[in-house]
């Protein structure tokens, strides 16, 4: 049987090898499942760890708008619709390299890409074909750098 001392805010308890040696009957109750993204409701669950505190950092209020825009968009590509609140999103990260990592990424990258897109919502410019559609391509994986390599 366990000695328990209890010295001002603390308890000590001194146990003996035999009470190591009971198996406990301590139960502990199931833990509650995690709601993930999204709540039970369709609502975005902007406290989940899984949004990487997108949502509360300088940039959260655009990052806020651009995913519940992405998140309700009921356009074809969804998301589509979304493209200046991603484009703000970005501009906003852009001025915190040091939080947000600047990956190569610009501005003008995405300008570049606004134009392409606009001559495919206006159904004027066809989407290139790859030269290896139609043909089998191997793939193998390379261990060391985590690389996969084509050998078509």
């Amino acid at each position: 049987m366990p000695y328990i001392h209890k010295q001002g805010k603390d308890t000590i308890i001194f146990a003996t090898k035999e009470d190591h040696a009971t198996p406990s009957n301590i139960s502990l109750p199931e833990p509650e499942p995690s709601p993930g993204a999204f709540l039970s409701t369709g609502e975005i669950n902007w406290n989940c760890p899984c949004l990487g505190g997108l949502a509360t950092g300088p940039c959260g209020l655009e990052f806020r708008e651009a995913f519940s825009c992405f998140h309700y968009s009921t356009a074809e590509p969804k998301g589509s619709d979304c493209y200046e609140a991603f484009k703000t999103m970005q501009a906003c990260m852009l001025e915190y390299p040091s939080l947000y990592g600047k990956k190569g990424a610009s501005l003008d990258d995405l300008d570049e890409e606004e134009d392409s897109m606009e001559g495919h919502r206006k159904g004027g410019t066809e989407v290139p074909r790859l030269e290896s559609e139609g043909k089998e391509v191997q793939h193998t994986s390379s261990i060391e750098t985590g690389v996969q390599k084509s050998n078509a």
